[in-house]
């Protein structure tokens, strides 16, 4: 079999799988959103917590209930890491150092998972597992929060109501994430990846020397990576180590984790409005964008230039041969149009033009489906931005599912989509000016400037992978990556909160002939350009500067 068609089945079976996913899993967290019940173990938790699930929340008290928690997040994760050196189960690591601590505090909280440390050789299995962990968990259970908060803006009317976010974020755990992760963790296990907590042993002479390893709880920290659009890896190899990622079949099935509930949530989100249709318009903007962004990936990968791609049947290097460019490929591609950040291959020995589309995808603003509920919200805010642009072209008041788009909802819009590229180029353009960023780059000229690009595009956007020859662990790159992290998670969330507020406000209007129809195609590719076009405009000149002038050369 060729590796073009091993890429393209791999394509359709990915393909299948999600679309049998999409409807139930859609439908269920529909329920889980909405239902008025509470089980006995979400009880308990509220209890535990001293919260009332039943509590209506405003906008602003649902803020204060997300930064609340992941400042709690951030202090009790950082402390963990302070003190590894003295806990149990640590392996003799030493405790981390302050800069670094931090950074993968805010790093796991935000949900970016950026590791600027090697994981086997840095955090013991109390780190890995009770730190790391547990915000893979909570911190998907956040964005999905989110994400539903705003949809019930554009549902309910007359009322500043969202909801209840200690209830979202709980049943979120609960009833979606543990199940689904439980299963996935069972057949990664089934599958080659390993769950143990054994201690450090030698595996063998390794040129001239021994090679050791340590175990730990790999299979149940990876399924939540994936699922969580975490992404980071108990391995310093991530998804390309063996015990990670064992097999084509894994590779794949992983994969399909990462797009599971992204992909799902637009079922969700049509429900929840009473407009399934609208959700399928929304799914088929995002799918069109990722079979884009593949195809393109996929040609880039497979071009023969020259006799030592021509041997490897194209650009091998940086690549697992078990995975082969077509997974590797559909790999790279959905961990950056989402906010995953895992890798199977290193971003940076791709192609010039393909490492410039992994860059993309995540200034796209990672909504192609994008992550665990920052995704559909991501998406969200510019159908709210296409609508008013369509608005403005036909002069009539701009609408999306019977709301009114006026100059608060826009303002908040367009806050939102202007905070991420401010983050990404002003601290771009001070790690370039200043003399001491410099030093980390492992190449100079086009190559090097992308290193830096995507490193701060990564960390702003809550991606969390990296092009792989940036020495990050600085004080400098710790103490920016990390407040980039930080900023570029939860102010966005500020703007969209109070979207839904606004929304959730209004009086719904009726249709009329001259509505524009959302549901429509016409209105998917409308969305489409708009994202293109808003991220082409914003990027550019940095691309030019980057990844285009080294594919281009």
């Amino acid at each position: 079999m060729s590796p073009v068609l091993a890429g393209v089945l791999q394509l359709l079976a990915l393909t299948a799988a999600l679309a049998l996913a999409h409807v139930p899993l859609g439908n269920h967290m529909a329920r889980v959103y909405s239902s008025p019940r509470h089980l006995r173990v979400e009880k308990w938790i509220y209890k535990s917590i001293g919260a009332d699930p039943d509590t209506e929340m405003r906008w602003p008290a649902y803020l204060r209930g997300v930064l609340a928690f992941s400042l709690a997040g951030v202090l009790f994760l950082y402390l963990l890491q302070r003190l590894q050196g003295v806990l149990p189960g640590s392996l003799g690591f030493a405790s981390i150092d302050p800069d670094q601590a931090f950074n993968t505090a805010a790093s796991f909280v935000a949900n970016t998972n950026w590791q600027s440390y090697y994981g086997e050789q840095a955090m013991g299995h109390v780190v890995q597992t009770a730190g790391l962990a547990v915000q893979n968990f909570v911190s998907a259970a956040v964005g999905i929060a989110v994400a539903v908060a705003l949809v019930r803006g554009f549902a309910r009317s007359r009322t500043g109501e969202l909801g209840n976010f200690w209830a979202d974020l709980v049943r979120g755990v609960v009833r979606v994430l543990v199940p689904i992760a439980a299963v996935g963790a069972v057949i990664l296990v089934a599958c080659g990846v390993i769950q143990n907590f054994s201690g450090i042993h030698e595996v063998g002479q390794f040129m001239g020397g021994t090679q050791e390893w340590n175990g730990g709880a790999v299979a149940s920290q990876e399924v939540i990576k994936e699922l969580g659009t975490n992404g980071g890896g108990y391995f310093n190899a991530n998804s390309a180590h063996p015990f990670e990622n064992p097999t084509p079949f894994t590779n794949l099935f992983e994969i399909f984790l990462i797009l599971l509930i992204p992909v799902a949530l637009t079922r969700t989100f049509g429900i929840m409005t009473g407009s399934v249709r609208q959700g399928y318009a929304i799914l088929g903007t995002m799918a069109a964008i990722w079979a884009g962004f593949v195809a393109l990936m996929m040609w880039t990968e497979f071009a023969h230039h020259g006799p030592a791609l021509q041997a490897a049947g194209g650009a091998m290097e940086g690549k697992e041969l078990r995975f082969g460019i077509g997974g590797s490929s559909l790999f790279a591609v959905t961990t950056t149009l989402t906010s995953t950040g895992a890798v199977d291959s290193f971003h940076s020995s791709y192609t010039g033009l393909g490492g410039g589309i992994t860059m993309l995808g995540m200034m796209l603003g990672e909504i192609a489906p994008g992550g665990v509920g920052s995704g559909l919200y991501g998406m969200l805010v510019m159908a709210v931005v296409a609508v008013f642009i369509a608005g403005l072209m036909v002069g009539r008041t701009p609408e999306y599912l019977g709301k009114k788009i006026g100059t608060r909802e826009i303002k908040f819009a367009a806050c939102y989509i202007l905070i991420t590229p401010a983050l990404v180029l002003v601290f771009t353009a001070a790690a370039m000016a200043l003399p001491t960023p410099g030093d980390s780059m492992t190449n100079s000229g086009a190559h090097g400037f992308s290193e830096i690009l995507y490193a701060y595009t990564s960390a702003s956007n809550n991606n969390g992978s990296a092009f792989a020859g940036l020495n990050a662990d600085t004080q400098w790159f710790n103490s920016t990556l990390g407040l980039a992290m930080l900023l570029g998670r939860f102010v966005p969330m500020v703007f969209v909160l109070a979207l839904a507020g606004s929304l959730a406000r209004q009086q719904p209007v009726p249709a009329t002939a001259g509505t524009l129809r959302t549901e429509k195609p016409l209105f998917a590719g409308l969305l489409a350009g708009a994202v293109l076009i808003i991220t082409g405009l914003t990027y550019f000149p940095a691309l030019a500067l980057g990844p285009l002038a080294e594919g281009l050369a």
